[in-house]
C-alpha cells in the first residue's frame, strides 16, 4: 500500500474542503512531514486515515461520536444535512484505489450524526474509475488487515502499548495474514469440507459396518471441532478477564484505604505464581526420576542372587581357577607333567591332570563375574541415589505446598478485610474482583477439561480411521472413495505442515530483525524476544541466564518501533523473493503522530535516522519542538513534502506562533477572524 493523497471535508478541526494533501512516496524522499501545535489537528488527521479505511480511532481521539466540524454545524440552517467526509487514494499491486467514507450531521434541538458509509473506486488502465466487484472492507483488509492497522497508523506517545497489549493473538493472526497464510487456511478448510463430502459419499455406497464407523467418526470430529472453537473463545475470554482483573486491582491501589492491602496482595500473588512454577518443576523432576531410574529399586533380589552364586563358586574351589585350558591340553598331548612325571593315558596321574580341564574352563566366567560385580555395586548405588532424590523432591513439594497454602491464607485474609471494609466503594470493587477470579477459575478448569476431551477425541477418531481403512471393501466405488479420502487427508496434513513451517521460519527471521533494529537504536544490552504467540519482551543475561527486563516507557517505544520495522522489512524481503502466497505485499506506509515526544536527544536522533529507512513511506505529524535540531537534521534528505496546520483560535488574546521552514515563516497559531476555531492546511514551498 502506497498512500498518494488525503482530503477532508468538515472533519473535526478542518472546516470545509481542504486542499489535497499529496504524500511523498519516492524511493529516496519517502517522507511527508506535517507540522502543527498541540490541538491543531494532528491527532485528527491521523484518525482521518483510520476512520476512512477501518472506521477505527486511536485511544487519544476523544468524542468520536462528534466528527462534524463545529463551525459547519453552526453555520448550517436547522434540519439541513451537513456533510463530513474523508477521501484517501493509494496504489497497491499496480492498481490505484480511492476510498471515501462519509457521514452527515443534522442540526435540531440536538445534533444527530448519521452512521458512516464507505465508498470505493478502482482506476482502470484507461484512467477511468469504476466500482470494485468485492466489498471495499474486504479489499482493504486483504491489503493491510484491520487488526494490524494500529501498528501502521499510530500515536507515537502511546506506541509502547503494542508490547503491553492484551490482544497478542490478534497480532499473531494479522501478521500471518500478511504472509498469505489465509490462503492456506482456506485451502485446508475447503479440503476438510471435501473430505467430509467424500466420506458421506462412502457412507451411501459402503456396507452397513462402514456406514456405522463413518457416522461415529463424523460425530466425534464434530464434537472435537466444537470443543476447539470453544477453546478459542475461552482463551479470548481469559485474556479479557485478566485485563479486567488488572484494571480493577489498579482501581483499588488508587484508593488510600486499600492501597497498602492491594500492594501486599500483588506481592503475594507474585510469590504464589513463583512457588507454583517451582512446584510444577519439582513434580516434573519427580516424574522424570521415576520414569528413568525407578527400575534400580526393583533389582536388589536379583543382585543378591548374583552375589550368592559367585560366592558359592568360590567356596567350591571352582573359582578362581588360575589355569588356562590350553595349558592342560598341551601337558596331556606331550604326556609329561611339569614335575617330569609321565602322563600315560589311563594312569592315575593322567586322570588327575585331565580333571583340571573342567576347572580351567571357567576363567572367562570369573572375569565376567568380576566385571558384573562392579556393575551390580553401581546399581545398588543408583537405587540409593534414586531414593535420596525422591525424598528431596517430595520434601520440596511438601514445603512448596505449605508455602502456597500460607500465601493463599494471607490472600483470603486480605480479601475478607476488603469485603468488610467500611467503604462501600472498596467493598464493591472487591466483590467485582471475586466475580472475576471465579470466572477465571471456571474458564481455566473448562479449558483443561476440553484439552483432555480433544485429545481423547483425536485418539478415538484415529482408531476409527484405522478400522475404516482395514474394513473390507465390497464395491469398486468404495475403494475409489477411500483413495480419494486418503489423498485429501494427506494433502491437508501437508498443508498444515507447510503453514507451521512458514510461521516458524517467519517468526525466527522476524525476531532476528527486531533484535538488529533494537540494537541499532538502543544503547542497552537488552535482547528482544518474540514468543510463538508474538509476545514481545526484553531480556538481559544475568550470570549466563536470560532474565526478563522491566522495560521503561522509552525502551518499550523503541521495542514497538523495532517490531513494526521488523514486520515491514521481513514481509518486504519475502515478497521480493516470491516467498509469499499473496500479491505484492512489499510496500507499507507508516503514519506516526508525535513519535519523538518522550524520548531523549540520542534516541530521537537514532529513530529519526532509522524509521525512514524501515518504512517504504513515512508520514510524520510533529510539533515545532519535536522537529527541532537533531530530528530535522537526520530526516532532511528524506523529506519530499511538508505541510503546516495553521490553527485559528477564537480566544481574544491568543498567543500567536509560527515556524520557520526553508527560510519562510509559516503561522502555527493565528487569531480567528470570527467566533470559531478551525484549522487550515498550508503546503510548505520547499524546492527539494
Amino acid at each position: 500500500m502506497k498512500l498518494t493523497s488525503i482530503k477532508l471535508c468538515n472533519f473535526r478541526q478542518f472546516y470545509g474542503k481542504t486542499p489535497d494533501i499529496l504524500l511523498s512516496c519516492g524511493e529516496e524522499r519517502n517522507t511527508t512531514v506535517i507540522h502543527g501545535n498541540n490541538g491543531a489537528g494532528k491527532t485528527g488527521l491521523l484518525n482521518a486515515f483510520t476512520w476512512v479505511l477501518y472506521e477505527k480511532f486511536s485511544a487519544a481521539f476523544a468524542s468520536e461520536e462528534r466528527l462534524v466540524n463545529k463551525r459547519a454545524i453552526a453555520e448550517s440552517p436547522s434540519g439541513a444535512p451537513i456533510e463530513c467526509w474523508v477521501e484517501v487514494t493509494w496504489e497497491h499491486d499496480s492498481k490505484r484505489y480511492r476510498a471515501k467514507r462519509e457521514c452527515r450531521a443534522y442540526k435540531g434541538d440536538t445534533i444527530e450524526q448519521s452512521e458512516s458509509k464507505l465508498y470505493m473506486q478502482i482506476a482502470g488502465d484507461d484512467g477511468s474509475w469504476s466500482l470494485p466487484r468485492e466489498h471495499p472492507e474486504d479489499i482493504i483488509g486483504r491489503i493491510l488487515p484491520e487488526s494490524l492497522h494500529q501498528y501502521f497508523f499510530f500515536d507515537g506517545e502511546r506506541i509502547e502499548q503494542i508490547v503491553r497489549s492484551d490482544k497478542k493473538a490478534e497480532i499473531a493472526e494479522a501478521t500471518k495474514k500478511l504472509l498469505g497464510v489465509e490462503i492456506l487456511n482456506r485451502s485446508i478448510n475447503h479440503l476438510g469440507q471435501t473430505k467430509r463430502s467424500l466420506e458421506k459419499e462412502l457412507e451411501f455406497i459402503g456396507d452397513i459396518e462402514t456406514k456405522k464407523l463413518l457416522k461415529e467418526k463424523e460425530r466425534i470430529e464434530q464434537e472435537s471441532e466444537h470443543l476447539s472453537q470453544r477453546q478459542g473463545e475461552i482463551i479470548q475470554e481469559l485474556e479479557h478477564q485478566q485485563t479486567l482483573k488488572k484494571e480493577t486491582s489498579n482501581r483499588l491501589r488508587e484508593l488510600d484505604r486499600a492501597k497498602e492491602l492491594e500492594e501486599r496482595r500483588k506481592d503475594l500473588e507474585a510469590q504464589q505464581g513463583l512457588n507454583r512454577e517451582n512446584l510444577k518443576k519439582s513434580k516434573e523432576a519427580l516424574k522424570r526420576a521415576i520414569s528413568t531410574r525407578a527400575y534400580a529399586v526393583l533389582l536388589p533380589e536379583a543382585t543378591n542372587q548374583f552375589r550368592l552364586l559367585v560366592e558359592d563358586l568360590r567356596q567350591r574351589g571352582e573359582f578362581p581357577a588360575g589355569i588356562e585350558r590350553q595349558f592342560v591340553n598341551d601337558l596331556l598331548t606331550q604326556q609329561r607333567c611339569i614335575c617330569g612325571a609321565e602322563l600315560n593315558e589311563g594312569s592315575f596321574s593322567y586322570e588327575n591332570v585331565k580333571g583340571w580341564l573342567d576347572k580351567a574352563g571357567i576363567a572367562a566366567v570369573e572375569e565376567t563375574a568380576i566385571r558384573m560385580s562392579a556393575q551390580v555395586d553401581e546399581l545398588d548405588k543408583q537405587a540409593s541415589a534414586f531414593w535420596e532424590e525422591i525424598d528431596r523432591e517430595q520434601a520440596s513439594i511438601n514445603e512448596l505446598r505449605q508455602v502456597i497454602s500460607e500465601i493463599e491464607t494471607q490472600l483470603d485474609n486480605i480479601r475478607e478485610q476488603l469485603r468488610k471494609d467500611p467503604s462501600e466503594e472498596i467493598r464493591n470493587i472487591q466483590k467485582r474482583l471475586d466475580e472475576i477470579e471465579i470466572k477465571i477459575r471456571d474458564l481455566t478448569l473448562e479449558e483443561g477439561e476440553n484439552k483432555q476431551k480433544i485429545a481423547d477425541a483425536k485418539t478415538e477418531s484415529e482408531d476409527l480411521s484405522k478400522q475404516i481403512a482395514k474394513h473390507e471393501m465390497n464395491e469398486a466405488k468404495q475403494a475409489l472413495a477411500q483413495r480419494r479420502i486418503a489423498v485429501t487427508q494427506d494433502v491437508i496434513e501437508r498443508l498444515i505442515e507447510v503453514r507451521s513451517r512458514l510461521d516458524r521460519q517467519f517468526r525466527v527471521q522476524l525476531e532476528k530483525r527486531v533484535q538488529e533494529i533494537f540494537s541499532e537504536i538502543s544503547f542497552t544490552p537488552y535482547l528482544p524476544r518474540l514468543s510463538e504467540k508474538y509476545e514481545l519482551t526484553l531480556e538481559e543475561s544475568t550470570a549466563g541466564q536470560p532474565t526478563q527486563v522491566a522495560a521503561s516507557t522509552g525502551e518499550n517505544q523503541i521495542l514497538s518501533l523495532s517490531f513494526i520495522g521488523g514486520i515491514i522489512d521481513r514481509v518486504r524481503e519475502w515478497s521480493e523473493k516470491e516467498m509469499l502466497m499473496m500479491p505484492d505485499a512489499s510496500t507499507f506506509p507508516l503514519v506516526m503522530d508525535s513519535p519523538f515526544g518522550s524520548l531523549d536527544e540520542n534516541y530521537r536522533r537514532k529513530i529519526a535516522k532509522t524509521i525512514p529507512r524501515l518504512a517504504n513511506q513515512l508520514v510524520v505529524l510533529v510539533t515545532k519542538t519535536q522537529w527541532r535540531g537533531e530530528v530535522a537534521e537526520e530526516m532532511a534528505d528524506r523529506v519530499g513534502r511538508e505541510y503546516v496546520l495553521t490553527y485559528y483560535s477564537s480566544k481574544p488574546d491568543c498567543e500567536q506562533d509560527a515556524i520557520e521552514l526553508g527560510g519562510i515563516r509559516y503561522p502555527l497559531v493565528k487569531q480567528s477572524p470570527n467566533e470559531f476555531e478551525y484549522t487550515e492546511i498550508v503546503e510548505v514551498d520547499d524546492d527539494f
